[in-house]
């Protein structure tokens, strides 16, 4: 859950730039498993089943690259559920299951992998190698999780700061989110890619992702220094920035329900991900959540905490030989 600088960490702004989000990885899980295989075919379960006598032959892009990058060739089983929808929701569930996958491979292949290496090898499957026009900061909250202030550097490398706050600070911020499911569905990658179009033919644009991305530093100093007050400031300036940056981010749809949840008495609110649907995230005193709720009564909610943990292997079991 991104909550300022979203889209900076996109090639064609970083690597002029330098870019910067703060997020936050939450309790919502994709769960992936790895099993031996009798045989030397792989077996792959998601919303549809595959089952190919090599590596090379998977269809899933990425769960082929990601067999390709362990050196797994066969003799593996794999499957999935999550606990949102899988695909452009804007909660980073595609990253979360590339990171995930790559995780039990290594673990499959009894080796450890660290969070920097799961992050980094995952933005190589999805960006480089299946050509994908997203961003670095889902892999990177997906393999690290936590409260983290990320910047994307040009010559693009990533660095992640946990940002350091008193408990009371942290569970304030929690206790103002609000977050539902708008039920619309949409591909991050076309939103991306009119973005990184928007950056190439204007300066508005570039001016704007500019000040998305100090709207992070600020937000990162704000939460160091025990203001959370800071967040609903950003987030509120960070949407209107957004919506401003391509046709297709927002909606009318998507605005009246904004609309709404402020008459209602949010402080704040934004679109989860690169826009076009999937998650309304609003910031609201918990006086005010009742009214809020009502409101977008046609919207489900989705109750959440922040997960401090990244990427685990939460069970292994090796057959003897």
């Amino acid at each position: 859950m991104s909550f300022t600088g979203g889209g900076t960490d996109i090639p064609a702004f970083y690597r002029r730039h330098g870019g910067a989000v703060v997020s936050t990885a939450i309790d919502r899980y994709v769960y992936i498993t790895v099993n031996p295989k009798f045989d030397e075919r792989v077996r792959v379960s998601y919303s549809r089943t595959e089952e190919t006598s090599s590596a090379a032959r998977v269809q899933h892009p990425l769960v082929r690259e990601a067999l390709q990058t362990t050196g797994i060739t066969g003799g593996v089983e794999i499957t999935s559920v999550a606990d949102i929808p899988a695909r452009g929701t804007g909660l980073g569930s595609s990253s979360t299951f590339t990171v995930g996958l790559l995780n039990a491979l290594h673990a499959q292949a009894e080796r450890h992998a660290s969070a920097e290496q799961l992050a980094r090898e995952a933005c190589e499957i999805e960006i480089e190698r299946c050509g994908e026009p997203i961003g670095k900061q889902d892999q990177y909250a997906a393999a690290y999780g936590g409260l983290n202030y990320l910047e994307f550097r040009q010559d693009g490398t990533v660095a992640v700061e946990p940002i350091i706050c008193r408990r009371e600070t942290l569970e304030g911020i929690q206790q103002q989110l609000l977050v539902f499911y708008t039920g619309i569905t949409r591909s991050a990658s076309k939103v991306l890619q009119r973005q990184s179009a928007a950056l190439r033919s204007g300066r508005k644009a570039m001016n704007a992702m500019k000040r998305m991305a100090e709207l992070a530093r600020e937000l990162r100093r704000g939460l160091q220094r025990n203001q959370p007050q800071v967040l609903a400031e950003t987030v509120h300036e960070n949407w209107e920035l957004k919506r401003s940056l391509a046709k297709g981010i927002s909606s009318s749809a998507i605005d009246a329900w904004h609309k709404k949840a402020m008459k209602a008495g949010a402080s704040a609110g934004k679109l989860l991900g690169a826009g076009s649907g999937g998650f309304l995230m609003f910031l609201a005193d918990p006086s005010r959540h009742e009214a809020i709720r009502r409101t977008l009564s046609d919207l489900r909610e989705v109750p959440f905490q922040f997960e401090p943990r990244g990427s685990q292997i939460i069970f292994v079991h090796h057959p003897r030989r």
